[in-house]
């Protein structure tokens, strides 16, 4: 199934398989809007994230108000990656993409959890789609809530049919 372009819709860009495994069971959300995200093929490491996001979809980005990001990374307990990766984003897009990712890594957060990439993806799923952060509380997770909330008033309203 392929997104809108014309209407808002999100690209995630999985740093590697297990991120991409947790975004497939996020995209399995009952609520969620199939024709408004796309993943993207793994990038094959954090810093080519960084590198395919600047040579493929800055300027698609600029092209298309209506796209949004999501650079999903591990963060390999680094502190400074966020602010390493945000830098490198033009002022323009700075409200339009999103980093997230477990501090750690993912095979850190399963073990944790006792649960496969999937059933994580889709608590964390069930978690944005009720308004609710438990699992993103996590000690792994905690460090997005600053990106989660400003997804929340872009993304969240065009990514999650409403319940009224």
């Amino acid at each position: 199934m392929s997104i809108n372009r014309d209407l808002a819709h999100l690209l995630v860009l999985p740093e590697d398989q297990a991120n991409a495994s947790i975004v497939n069971g996020f995209l399995l959300h009952p609520q969620l809007r199939a024709k408004s995200i796309q993943v993207l093929p793994n990038a094959g490491g954090w810093k080519k994230v960084v590198e395919k996001f600047k040579k493929t979809h800055i300027s698609k980005m600029q092209q298309n108000p209506l796209t949004q990001m999501v650079l999903l990374i591990d963060f390999d307990n680094r502190d400074d990656r966020l602010e390493h990766i945000n830098n490198q984003i033009p002022d323009d897009l700075k409200d339009r993409v999103f980093i997230l990712g477990v501090f750690n890594e993912p095979e850190k957060l399963k073990g944790c959890l006792r649960k496969n990439f999937e059933a994580i993806g889709e608590e964390l799923a069930a978690n944005c789609a009720s308004n609710t952060d438990e699992l993103w509380r996590h000690d792994l997770l905690r460090h997005n809530q600053d990106e989660l909330k400003r997804m929340t008033t872009s993304v969240k309203p065009f990514l999650f049919i409403q319940n009224n």
